[in-house]
């Protein structure tokens, strides 16, 4: 691919995505790209990130608790933004205070934006958001907007972010122009977004390479430096595991035996979830394999439900499908009382019909709706939230934990 010239990148005709930059006599003074995630441990950092021309204005960010006079700098390093002349910025701030609020500015502005750390502990509710397959158009704006009203303490976007597809910066841009414009809380804190990939970040989409996926690894190669998977432990009360259904790395192998030490090591954990994107219990796609081609889910059915089965998993959450779903909890694929709740399907910004359930006996509930899910953390319970258009509720459903260590 060509890389991008910057002025006629700047000067396209997409939608005014100029404005992503916003040049003003401080080049820094208000990125548009803005967004922040984690590295490391949320309740002591927080990584700062935008996309930006390159420039020797000066970056460096400086912080400080909210409503405090003592400043400190942190510097921002800066690397190539793929397929355009674009540089990402990065500032990883370390050694904060856990459930504290801060403010930071980026450069000489004045201009402030805010943020709030991760509690070590969940002595009160604990809410984030979570979804997946969202694009830049107007629904996924709307949801964005219905996300950010929930006030969570983050975001989970598990997969297909842009719909990129590898190639596309300009659609990668939008996205982040559109999360920092939409995704503040009512008090005006920035939400961090965490995410996992899915095959519309990837050139191909499955079984690919690491240079196949070069806007969304740009951004998130902090956290995924060396493999697409990982797990972010917060505090002593949540652990959330982030798979790869096949996009950079195979299921099976390395990342099954990963998986498995990975929830073993956490079984003391009041709250253990797991996020991918490709559904081991589809509602739109097929279940079997049709014409040659494996089923839907088929190898994670194999491969990662008996892990989430025995360590007892409390949610999956699942995407790719584009529609609202529940499943019963499930063990073997039959519902058992004891079993893993699995909830998706991926329509933050799109949509597709559900296949109906005499035909998926697994699924509980399902919707064709753009949605998105509010989970809130209360002791040993977590209350699991859908949410329409609009804000309707479209589901409810509570777990609780299960696994031996947190018997009473």
């Amino acid at each position: 691919m060509e890389p991008l010239n910057r002025r006629l990148f700047l000067g396209g005709s997409l939608g005014g995505l100029a404005a992503v930059f916003s040049f003003r006599p401080m080049a820094f003074a208000a990125p548009e790209t803005l967004f922040l995630t984690w590295q490391g441990d949320p309740t002591t950092t927080m990584t700062v990130q935008w996309v930006a021309p390159d420039s020797a204005d000066d970056a460096s960010l400086e912080y400080a608790v909210e409503d405090s006079e003592i400043w400190m700098s942190s510097a921002t390093r800066k690397k190539p933004f793929p397929n355009t002349d674009l540089r990402v910025y990065r500032c990883e701030l370390t050694g904060l205070t856990p459930d504290t609020e801060y403010e930071f500015r980026i450069g000489m502005t004045a201009e402030t934006h805010r943020f709030r750390t991760m509690p070590a502990k969940a002595t009160d509710v604990v809410q984030f958001v979570s979804g997946g397959d969202c694009g830049v158009a107007e629904a996924a704006v709307a949801t964005n907007r219905l996300a950010a009203k929930q006030d969570p303490r983050f975001a989970l976007i598990g997969g297909d972010l842009a719909y990129d597809n590898g190639r596309s910066p300009e659609k990668f841009l939008l996205f982040l122009r559109n999360y920092h414009q939409h995704m503040v809380d009512s008090k005006g804190r920035m939400i961090p977004m965490i995410t996992c990939i899915g095959n519309h970040e990837v050139d191909g989409g499955y079984q690919r390479d690491r240079a196949r996926s070069p806007q969304y690894l740009s951004v998130f190669d902090g956290f995924f430096s060396e493999k697409t998977w990982g797990v972010l432990d917060i505090g002593d009360y949540m652990s959330i595991v982030l798979l790869d259904t096949g996009h950079l790395e195979p299921v099976e192998g390395e990342q099954t035996d990963w998986l498995e030490r990975t929830l073993a090591e956490r079984q003391d954990r009041p709250h253990l979830i797991v996020a991918n994107h490709v559904p081991a219990y589809p509602s739109h796609r097929p279940f079997a394999g049709v014409d040659g081609k494996t089923g839907t889910g088929e190898d994670q059915r194999a491969l990662w439900c008996p892990l989430f089965e025995r360590y007892k998993v409390d949610a999956v959450l699942e995407h790719h499908d584009h529609t609202f779903k529940r499943t019963h909890p499930l063990t073997n694929g039959l519902y058992d009382k004891h079993g893993v709740l699995y909830l998706g399907d991926g329509s933050w910004g799109k949509l597709r019909a559900v296949i109906e359930p005499e035909q998926r006996p697994y699924l509980a509930t399902y919707n064709s709706a753009y949605h998105v899910s509010l989970h809130r953390l209360e002791g040993d319970q977590r209350f699991h939230i859908a949410l329409e258009e609009g804000g309707k509720v479209a589901d409810v459903c509570v777990t609780r934990g299960k696994r031996p260590s947190l018997r009473g």
